[in-house]
């Protein structure tokens, strides 16, 4: 006998899957490159991640950018081959190759066909190692990158993204985006990016990542074959661990404008420094950031869009790095409704910690939303990598998504009102507006934060 299915009823979910991540093996090439190995049966691929801990916060402090001008330079040509060259070789192989330039890290990686394998981790290597860094190809890449700045001076949430970064943080390393500034990509040159290369870029602090049809002792063997001419050398102090960089002072004021009279919206950042990845606490601030932010039916959502219809949406974020990153709401609103936007953020941000603290229900939502697709981001070689690659960068233990899931569902409605106590100080906040200061100056100057600012694009 069957049941019939009440078709008008949602199903009821049933509890999201724990995760298994893939077993990584520890080696050490002969050349001294660390190595992490997965084997990862199903489709012949291999992805190969070359995982450097030189990212956005090693650019020197008159050249902002350098870091991944360089890296963008990685498949313009090696020492051995042209650019036309290099690309036929990736193509003939099927590779894919991509490269990755965060604040504390540069990842580049290759994916191909796991019978060409050996070719493929000789092809990154030579990538890596041996960079043409031909003046015409550093020329011409250095140009379009200004080129980009001089449009993203138009981007009204490019303009807000930068201000709100080097107001935080000031002169610190993250202080700056990796584009960098146009100033400083005017005074970098071939040689220059050839030098930076030579002392950041030394794999003795790097280490690769092979997942894919190949067992453990076959990528280790293809992999000694590839680095073998490769010395993993120490790393200089050129590479700043940005954890070890005193935290940035104060900003010199809250309260910043950039005038675009006649603008019918207005981008908004608004938030302080944040915490370090390895905070005791993540997993409670990242069900906080949910609740007040980080999805559709967030607090800060449904009150700006849909109860006042200000926005078409705003989200929240704690960008957790090796040093704190920034904590901040971001969202383009109704330029005549920015004042009394910000007044909401700043009054939830306050609230959620104190007199409307998460609900059972909320923290339910929460949950789900962190956990039920957990398991879809380690389905594939790549992202199998790409997750072996995070664990390094921001140094997590090797089980770390075996336990994120209990981790998440061991947070309770007191976890996430200490984290909020802890971790949002709307006191401190810093407010970036992108808009026509004509509306909302004037009022955004009574709600306590300071004198208003008025800064370039």
């Amino acid at each position: 006998m069957t049941t019939a299915v009440d078709r008008t009823r949602l199903p009821v979910p049933g509890n999201p899957p724990l995760v298994r991540f893939p077993s990584a093996r520890v080696a050490r090439l002969p050349s001294g490159l660390g190595l992490r190995t997965v084997e990862h049966p199903g489709p012949p691929v291999v992805t190969c991640a070359l995982s450097v801990p030189v990212g956005s916060a090693s650019d020197p402090v008159d050249h902002p950018g350098l870091v991944a001008l360089t890296a963008d330079l990685f498949d313009d040509g090696s020492v051995k081959r042209p650019s036309l060259e290099l690309h036929g070789a990736l193509d003939r192989i099927g590779a894919r190759l991509g490269t990755e330039v965060g604040t504390d890290s540069t990842t580049v990686s290759l994916t191909t066909l796991s019978q060409y394998a050996v070719e493929g981790l000789r092809l990154l290597a030579e990538i890596v190692s041996q960079p043409r860094f031909d003046p015409l190809d550093v020329e011409r890449v250095r140009d379009l990158r200004r080129s980009r700045l001089r449009q993203l001076k138009t981007v009204p949430g490019a303009v807000a993204d930068r201000l709100f970064l080097e107001t935080i943080f000031g002169p610190h390393p993250y202080g700056h985006l990796g584009l960098g500034t146009d100033e400083a990509l005017a005074s970098m040159a071939a040689g220059l990016v050839r030098d930076f290369h030579g002392e950041a870029f030394r794999l003795g602090p790097a280490t690769l990542v092979v997942v894919g049809a190949l067992s453990h002792e076959e990528a280790a063997s293809v992999a000694a074959k590839a680095f073998t001419d490769v010395p993993a050398v120490p790393a200089t102090t050129v590479v700043v661990d940005a954890a070890a960089v005193p935290a940035p002072p104060a900003p010199a004021g809250r309260l910043f404008v950039v005038d675009r009279p006649g603008a019918v919206q207005t981008e908004l950042r608004i938030g302080h420094l944040g915490v370090r990845r390895l905070t005791p606490d993540y997993h409670a601030l990242l069900a906080l950031n949910m609740v007040l932010g980080g999805q559709f039916t967030s607090r800060l959502n449904q009150r700006l869009r849909e109860d006042r219809g200000y926005t078409y949406g705003v989200r929240t974020s704690f960008d957790c790095r090796r040093a704190p990153g920034p904590f901040s709401m971001d969202g383009s609103v109704q330029s005549d409704a920015t004042v009394e936007t910000v007044t909401e953020v700043l009054g939830e941000m306050s609230g959620i910690g104190r007199d409307r603290p998460v609900t059972a229900d909320e923290l339910a939502l929460a949950r789900a939303a962190l956990t039920r697709g957990f398991a879809r981001g380690f389905e594939t070689a790549g992202q199998v990598a790409r997750g072996l690659t995070r664990l390094l960068i921001q140094q997590l233990p090797p089980d770390y998504y075996d336990t994120f899931v209990p981790l998440v569902a061991g947070v309770d409605e007191a976890a996430v009102t200490e984290a909020a106590l802890t971790h949002l100080r709307p006191e401190e906040a810093v407010v970036v507006a992108v808009g026509p200061v004509e509306q909302f100056g004037a009022g955004l100057e009574t709600l306590g934060l300071g004198p208003l600012q008025v800064v370039d694009a």
